[in-house]
């Protein structure tokens, strides 16, 4: 196991809520592995077309988080860690928040035209 993979304690605590891959063809990629994929780009930040090889091809990881995202299977899965984790007394709900400050970005960042000179 690598560092940003799931271990299988942790594989079969979701395993069974994540949905059957969809194929017309060729065999799916492994589920675990996509999802590995998707941990690793939440982990590191990168692009998605730098996900290492072994995930299987980017644009399946691309998809399936997509996918996922749009259908509720990644609320699904917080949901029951969450559940999991206060079931085991691991989670102060006087701590747990989500950050919404907000940050005005320059005018550049929104789009503004530069200032040119008038000859």
């Amino acid at each position: 196991m690598r560092r940003h993979e799931l271990s299988d304690e942790e594989w079969n605590h979701i395993k069974d809520i994540l949905p059957a891959p969809k194929y017309f063809g060729r065999p799916p990629s492994d589920t675990r592995m996509v999802l590995n994929g998707m941990l690793w780009i939440m982990r590191t930040g990168a692009p998605w077309r730098d996900v290492p090889e072994w995930f299987g091809p980017w644009e399946t990881v691309y998809d399936r988080f997509n996918r996922w995202s749009k259908d509720g299977t990644l609320d699904r899965v917080v949901g029951l860690l969450q559940t999991l984790m206060q079931s085991q007394g691991r989670i102060d709900w006087n701590l747990f928040c989500i950050d919404g400050s907000v940050i005005r970005a320059s005018r550049a960042a929104a789009g503004a035209r530069k200032k040119t000179a008038v000859p």
